[in-house]
């Protein structure tokens, strides 16, 4: 039974968004290439008929989830305290349980960088947040304070991903969240 060109590309998307899910919540390393064409109703073979590679599968569904972020971020940064609604959005309960929706840096920042085979897609989301960061911020030092705050919004995150217990873990979210708002607003 021969397929649409349409049905193809449908097919590609929902490749995508099933790796661009699992790669944030279980990582790269840990999502295998059959129980994710199995989960979508596909075979593994199927795979090769959209991707020479999982590492071309990597970067297209990185790519993805950067989108999806930037869209995300954008109506953040459009509220009359972006930086705040930013902050407490990263450090919410509902991205600390749905990494899987959310942004892709906690997960594969280390996992890339432990493989050694970091991905500009990563330098792309990180820049994309660092400019949106600096644009909220007043006084000297914008730079440096984005990196900072980011670089603690992501290592919050994940360790709260990573603690046992669910209060600690709220805990690390609400310390660090309210700390940041009262740095800036020194």
């Amino acid at each position: 039974m021969r397929y649409s060109a349409d049905h193809k590309a449908q097919t590609h998307q929902r490749i995508i968004k099933e790796a661009s899910e699992r790669f944030r919540r279980d990582g790269i390393g840990a999502t295998g290439l059959q129980p994710l064409m199995k989960a979508l109703g596909l075979t593994h073979g199927g795979f090769y008929s959209h991707f020479t590679s999982k590492d071309e599968l990597v970067e297209e569904a990185l790519s993805s989830a950067a989108q999806d972020l930037d869209a995300h971020c954008a109506t953040l940064f459009a509220q009359t305290q972006p930086l705040e609604a930013f902050i407490d959005n990263y450090l919410s309960e509902w991205h600390r349980t749905s990494p899987h929706l959310g942004c892709p840096l906690p997960t594969m920042s280390a996992e890339l960088g432990q493989r050694g085979q970091p991905s500009p897609i990563t330098d792309t989301v990180l820049n994309a947040r660092l400019a949106q960061l600096e644009g909220t911020l007043e006084g000297d030092n914008k730079a440096q304070r984005s990196l900072m705050i980011m670089s603690t919004l992501v290592g919050a995150l994940m360790l709260s991903r990573s603690v046992e217990n669910a209060e600690l873990g709220e805990r690390i979210l609400d310390v660090v969240a309210n700390g940041l708002k009262e740095q800036e607003h020194k």
